[in-house]
């Protein structure tokens, strides 16, 4: 879980990863990534599901050597892995333990020091000097404190007899990131640390890192949290020349870069792709003029009709070797997502909730009345039956009591995507006669849906979706495995859209930019 401790280091840690290239199973996962880690550097790894963020962090824990290039670690580093195993016979003060042993050990040097210098040993107070430093770096006399006050903020078990086996996946989660928050570790690698928090354990998780001493490298999507803490971006996205492309400034600076960069691509391509057309017409029309379009009117004499020939023919060779030596050098940039026109005749009611529940999932009565253009974003704690509510308004759902009316095209993407019948199928297939908004690109409408990436599966359902053309869309917890960039394009067509739009969410930013909206709060609080 943590690197081992050195003691006798700190503004000189750092992470320096140089032209690292990763291979798995035959597809480059990683290439040519060059990144510093400094002790205040707040860094974040962007990109798609896929592209390698966890493979990068993992290569600068050192817990995975690349295939290219190097990486040189100077310092302590804490990690936090997605997953966290339960071998047999750890418990929660296993963990706490390891968490503490830094500071442990750089106590008991000190005491050991401090003897010395007490009996008067030579080269005593040297050690000391270097023993006090070491504790004073790590706040070693704390850190117990520290550990706890985690343990406690995070809603994680503080029992440390409790063997880890017996804890859930959350649980196990929460206190391995607690005792990595209590730890005073140089540089920190977290992938995706908002997974099993509440709100109250969100806020202090962003609280920790942003007075955190050290540097931080941070894979995540919860862009809340990015926007709170991380200053440079290292994207992992296709980019023009192949390479990630790194930006400085917050969230909305990485955004305004990426977007002005992704318009000039396109820009390009398109340049290019016209060119190779007018080029491509410009040969045919040629081609045309020496079959036919050269020739002179009736009773022109043989020897002028030669003399033109020459020059026609001439033309199409000069023609045909400027499409020769034109090349496509500009990639075709990813697609963005195309928001389809939707929505119904303003003034229209397209929905009706009157006096619904469902019986142990939705206990509170709900009744809402939804039009066309209307916004409502649905919130509550976990159990209050946000997701209840939503499947009941699209009629997946009988209620127990009330009942609901509609006339209108409804669309519900759930908050899991549902399993697929034929999982063999490619999402050319499934999705053949309707417009996918550019949510998929090529690779993907040709992997069948079993072999698709829980993002990538995100993506088909969202386009399916949209290809019903819904007056209504209903979207549960919209922002699951997709990306920080989608679910800003998504964010934005949902305020933009004549549809009637209703959001149950916990994602801390898109609730900042969706605030201007009505809401329904269920449960008590």
């Amino acid at each position: 879980m943590f690197s081992p401790a050195v003691l006798d280091l700190g503004d000189g840690a750092h992470i320096r990863a140089e032209h690292v290239g990763v291979t798995r199973g035959g597809r480059r996962v990683l290439h040519d990534v060059t990144v510093t880690l400094s002790p205040r550097s707040r860094r974040a790894i962007v990109g798609e599901n896929g592209r390698g963020k966890t493979t990068l962090l993992h290569v600068l824990a050192g817990l995975l050597t690349p295939d290219e290039g190097r990486v040189t670690r100077v310092g302590t580093i804490g990690v936090a892995r997605q997953e966290l195993a339960a071998a047999a016979g750890t418990t929660v003060g296993t963990l706490t333990t390891a968490a503490l042993h830094a500071s442990v050990t750089a106590l008991a040097a000190l005491d050991t020091a401090t003897a010395e210098l007490v009996d008067g040993v030579d080269g005593a107070g040297d050690r000391y000097a270097a023993a006090l430093d070491a504790a004073t770096r790590l706040d070693a006399w704390d850190a117990e404190r520290r550990v706890d006050v985690a343990l406690e903020a995070l809603g994680a078990c503080t029992d440390r007899e409790r063997a880890l086996a017996t804890l859930s996946v959350g649980q196990r989660y929460r206190v391995r990131l607690a005792c990595l928050l209590g730890a005073r570790h140089d540089l920190l690698l977290l992938d995706e640390p908002t997974n099993h928090l509440d709100a109250g354990g969100l806020a202090f998780l962003t609280h920790r890192l942003r007075e955190h001493s050290g540097g931080l490298a941070l894979v995540s999507h919860d862009r809340a949290l990015l926007d709170d803490v991380a200053d440079r971006y290292l994207d992992l996205d296709p980019s023009r020349d192949g390479r990630p492309t790194s930006s400085a400034g917050g969230y909305a600076a990485w955004q305004r870069a990426r977007r002005r960069s992704r318009e000039r691509w396109a820009q390009d391509h398109a340049d290019q792709q016209d060119e190779r057309r007018r080029l491509t017409e410009a040969v045919g029309q040629a081609r045309d003029r020496l079959s036919t379009g050269w020739r002179p009117d009736k009773g022109t004499g043989r020897h002028q009709r030669q003399s033109r020939a020459p020059g026609v023919v001439q033309a199409l060779h000069r023609q045909q070797a400027a499409l020769e030596a034109h090349e496509i050098t500009v990639p075709p940039p990813p697609s963005t997502l195309r928001w389809p026109e939707l929505g119904a005749r303003p003034g229209t009611t397209l929905l009706r909730a009157e006096d619904v529940t469902v019986a142990g999932r939705l206990d509170e009565p709900v009744s809402l009345v939804v039009g066309a253009g209307d916004r409502l974003v649905v919130t509550g704690g976990n159990g209050a039956g946000k997701s209840t509510l939503l499947a009941v308004l699209a009629g997946q759902l009988a209620p127990t009591t009330g009942r609901v009316t509609t006339g209108a095209r409804l669309a519900l993407l759930t908050q899991e995507v549902p399993p697929w019948e034929d999982a063999d199928r490619t999402p050319h297939e499934l999705t053949e006669g309707l417009d996918t908004v550019g949510l998929l690109d090529r690779d993907a409408m040709r992997t069948p849906v079993g072999r698709m990436s829980e993002g990538q599966r995100r993506r088909l359902h969202l386009a399916l979706a949209l290809g019903r053309r819904p007056e209504v869309v209903l979207l549960d917890e919209p922002t699951n495995h997709l990306s920080a960039t989608l679910v800003d394009e998504l964010t934005a067509a949902l305020r933009d859209t004549g549809a009637a739009v209703v959001v149950a969410t916990h994602d801390r930013q898109m609730l900042r930019d969706l605030a201007d909206w009505p809401r329904r709060h269920l449960g008590r609080g």
